[in-house]
């Protein structure tokens, strides 16, 4: 059975992604740390698809990584989301996700439904139900019904929230599925179309300056959730990097490059 898709990930399983994730540490990770580095979105990506058996796409798809059935053949996707906002978790009990900056293309959704930038906000229901049906419809245009090769009915998102200051990291499992933009109050505040349910707000579109949509669906309504770690400190007592790989993978052309 596949983890994320028929079960939760075992704590094996889950040792292995933060151990394959430490891994950027050594200099090949995205994000700058002092004389190091650490793992960024890409590298999240990676880490996933090295731990549980998929395969990173690293295209602008919907969906970064895919899990393949080896029984069915059946594919399920992981829309993989990495943000430094794990204290937010703490603050307001809220994970942070991107679902998307494609500013233009909900622009013209908008559009199309007789809306403008000048008096979207009269309309915000509809504006932001909008949203959410071009979200979904990403989903749709690569799912089995549509000729697509994606089971949307067992993909999800997957997001590793982190706070840089400690160094804590969090995954956090959801549904593919966004909630039914129906049940929500929307309204237009400055720059950006919100969407609040219950207990706060759980959408932001900032429709007119950076054209993010994020979603922020409460931590205790996840699927299922990681306890928290940190990366497994690189070893001090040996070198580590971009050289330290070249020589494992080619030793004997190493040592004739850097031979006297």
């Amino acid at each position: 059975m596949l983890p994320f898709v028929e079960r939760v990930p075992t704590a094996k399983e889950i040792e292995r992604f933060r151990l394959i994730l430490s891994t950027y540490q050594d200099g090949t990770g995205m994000l700058k740390a002092k004389d190091d580095t650490l793992p960024g979105w890409r590298d999240f990506e990676r880490s996933v698809a090295a731990a549980f058996g998929g395969i990173a796409l690293e295209t602008k798809g919907v969906y970064d990584v895919v899990l393949t059935d080896s029984g069915t053949a059946a594919q399920y996707g992981l829309s993989c989301k990495m943000r430094s906002t794990l204290k937010e978790v703490d603050r307001k009990g809220r994970v942070t996700i991107e679902l998307s900056n494609a500013s233009g293309e909900f622009w013209d959704s908008i559009k199309n439904a007789g809306l403008t930038q000048e008096d979207y906000h009269e309309q915000a229901s509809t504006a932001g139900a909008i949203l959410i049906a071009v979200v979904e419809k990403w989903h749709e245009n690569v799912g089995v019904e549509s000729g697509g090769f994606i089971d949307n009915s067992k993909s999800s998102y997957l997001s590793l929230q982190w706070n840089r200051n400690i160094g804590d990291y969090q995954l956090f499992h959801y549904p593919i599925d966004l909630p039914d933009a129906k049940t929500l109050q929307w309204e237009v505040l400055g720059r950006r179309l919100v969407g609040y349910d219950h207990y706060g707000v759980l959408f932001e579109w900032y429709g007119l300056s950076g054209g993010q949509f994020k979603y922020y669906p409460l931590a205790d309504t996840a699927l299922w959730q990681s306890e928290r770690f940190r990366l497994e400190p690189l070893p001090t007592n040996l070198e580590y990097g971009l050289q330290r790989k070249a020589q494992a993978y080619f030793p004997e052309k190493w040592l004739q490059v850097n031979s006297e």
